[in-house]
């Protein structure tokens, strides 16, 4: 606060030096300036729950320059990107049309020292002779606590287009674009298209369609909703001239910016899209004209036409990988909502006292907190990276979708609030948590909303009987937890889990489907309770806490224990309000040196 500001201030009628205060402005700095990752003491235990000890103290390092990074110049940059989005200049002086995105500078500046940041990660993880996989994981959930819209551009589809490039594409092709990749050129470059104006969720009906031509194929068709379409390399869904008008009759294809001689390919952007959040990707409404397209499947079939009728398959099971990430950036949304929220409630003076001390802000930033680690731990179980308590991994096919149902709807909450907790600022746009609900709402549509989830949820049930290896997984849990009363609580209600599925099963039609919901928001119920007293267990062993401990007893008992005919409103004490500086400083450490402008 200005010298000018204060004057002013104390110059106002029946004001005190210690009313001004109320107005000091630097009291209100939130989340931005914090290394984020220094300051967030749960990501760090994970890390030290899922890394030998010797690699974490190779990605330590990496994790907390990156905290720095993305707590201070990506989270403004991020906030500038904002304001100035993506452009698109659609003609040249001449009328040709060049559907050109013009990225903002400050987008171009972030993008690059994310990418240096995480390519310094992953080459000493490399020279260590250790996966990066996990770290990177890390560095991109700080990364979408600043910014899920760079998250999206630098992680759409990129995985995806190597590794179907890798196994379908022609040898010309597949040679061309891995090098692009490997020179780090496209990192970041690519997009998956598949949402049309008929189709939607129902990829079934897209319209887009694929000709021969020689040993490619010319594609046409309109993609109505396409997100990084400023992107080099896009992996699109279409069918090929005679496939079955139906998702047998649904093919992958790879489509590059450029022709294999080197001129413009047809790929034109109709238009960006306005959006309520995210502006920061560039998502656009992209028109396919005789485009050269490699078609990214295996041999025919005689009943799917001129593709192996995998190609939706093929596309699903990569969408799942997707599906983990969306709920990473959802986790992201939470914390960053979460730590806005206790950086407010500290500072924020109200009736006679700070509003962190308030019985009733305590009681929601303590539920904030529970729910944050429990979305946590589900997200990056989704890995299936093995932790210290439990060495064995388990496949799992409808744990993602459960998980993401969960998560991105938390998300939603959690910055609404953030909102609400900063009161009327937090309903303005230069305050820091109102982008933060814009952009959190994406994350329940993209790669499929609640209920497109819940059918995948039955499919793996009914035709790969995937809720086998999930409650192998909850078992494992359980089984490695300690013999507390949280963890048999858990225990009975993953039984009960077990017999609302076989109950699920015996239902019929319409029934079977509406009752979907309900039964994967208790699988998410019961997989997080497992999860946070597996991690209580460990960390109990490791250094004697017992704060996970409380936060896996505080979930279990909102969440998997009936709170009786007095809805618990007779209980004896709150652990929650008794413990509540143990839970928030578990949460978020805050030190002068965490503040990286202090």
């Amino acid at each position: 606060m200005s010298d000018y500001d204060v004057e002013a201030v104390d110059r106002l009628p029946f004001t005190t030096p210690e009313k001004s205060a109320r107005y000091r402005t630097e009291d209100y700095q939130g989340a931005v300036g914090l290394n984020w990752y220094a300051t967030d003491p749960t990501l760090q235990a994970t890390m030290a729950y899922y890394l030998k000890p010797d690699e974490l103290a190779v990605v330590e390092p990496h994790l907390t320059h990156i905290g720095e990074l993305m707590g201070g110049p990506v989270a403004r940059w991020a906030e500038e990107t904002d304001r100035n989005p993506p452009r698109l200049e659609r003609y040249d002086r001449w009328g040709h049309d060049i559907s050109r995105v013009i990225m903002p500078p400050s987008f171009a500046e972030s993008r690059r020292a994310v990418l240096d940041a995480q390519k310094a990660l992953r080459d000493d993880a490399r020279r260590a002779g250790m996966s990066s996989s996990l770290p990177l994981f890390a560095s991109n959930y700080l990364l979408n606590q600043a910014d899920i819209g760079m998250g999206c551009a630098l992680g759409t589809g990129g995985g995806m287009v190597k590794a179907l490039v890798a196994a379908y594409a022609p040898d010309d092709v597949r040679d061309y674009v891995l090098a692009k990749f490997e020179s780090g050129e496209w990192e970041g470059e690519t997009a998956q298209l598949l949402t049309e104006r008929t189709g939607g969720s129902d990829l079934g009906a897209l319209e887009a369609t694929a000709t021969r031509n020689g040993d490619a194929w010319l594609l046409n068709g309109f993609k109505w909703f396409a997100s990084n379409c400023n992107g080099q390399a896009f992996v699109v869904l279409a069918k090929p001239e005679g496939a079955p008008d139906s998702t047998r009759g649904v093919a992958t294809f790879l489509v590059l910016r450029t022709r294999r001689d080197g001129t413009r390919n047809g790929v034109r952007v109709r238009r960006l899209k306005d959006k309520l959040g995210t502006r920061s990707v560039a998502s656009g409404e992209i028109e396919f004209v005789d485009a050269e397209a490699f078609l990214l499947s295996g041999e025919p079939s005689s009943d799917a036409g001129p593709s192996d009728g995998k190609g939706l398959g093929r596309m699903m099971e990569l969408t799942n990988a997707a599906r983990l990430g969306i709920a990473l950036f959802a986790l992201g949304n939470a914390r960053r909502a979460l730590v806005e929220s206790l950086c407010y409630a500290r500072s924020r003076h109200a009736f006679g006292g700070a509003l962190i001390d308030k019985p009733l802000m305590r009681r929601k930033l303590a539920e904030m907190i529970v729910d944050a680690e429990a979305a946590q731990a589900l997200v990056f179980d989704g890995t299936g990276a093995v932790n210290h308590r439990q060495p064995r991994q388990v496949r799992q096919r409808i744990a993602v979708p459960v998980t993401k149902l969960k998560v991105c709807r938390l998300g939603i909450t959690m910055a609404s609030d953030a909102i609400e907790i900063h009161g009327g600022n937090g309903y303005i746009e230069t305050w820091p948590v109102a982008r933060l609900l814009r952009d959190a709402q994406v994350n329940t549509i993209w790669e499929g909303p609640d209920n497109i989830l819940c059918l995948d949820v039955r499919r793996g049930i009914e035709r790969a009987q995937a809720h086998e290896a999930l409650l192998q997984r909850l078992h494992d849990a359980v089984s490695v937890a300690d013999d507390d009363e949280t963890t048999a609580l858990v225990g009975r209600r993953l039984g009960d889990l077990d017999a609302a599925i076989t109950a699920w099963g015996k239902c019929n039609g319409a029934i079977a489907e509406a009752r979907l919901f309900p039964l994967a928001q208790f699988m998410g119920d019961v997989y997080a309770g497992a999860l946070l007293v597996e991690q209580a267990a460990w960390e109990r062993g490791e250094n004697g806490s017992e704060r996970k401990a409380l936060v896996a007893r505080l979930y279990a008992r909102r969440y998997l224990a009936d709170p009786g005919p007095l809805r618990g409103l007779d209980a004896d004490g709150d652990e929650a309000i008794d413990r509540f500086d143990e839970l928030v400083d578990g949460a978020l450490t805050l030190t002068h040196s965490a503040r990286a402008d202090a």
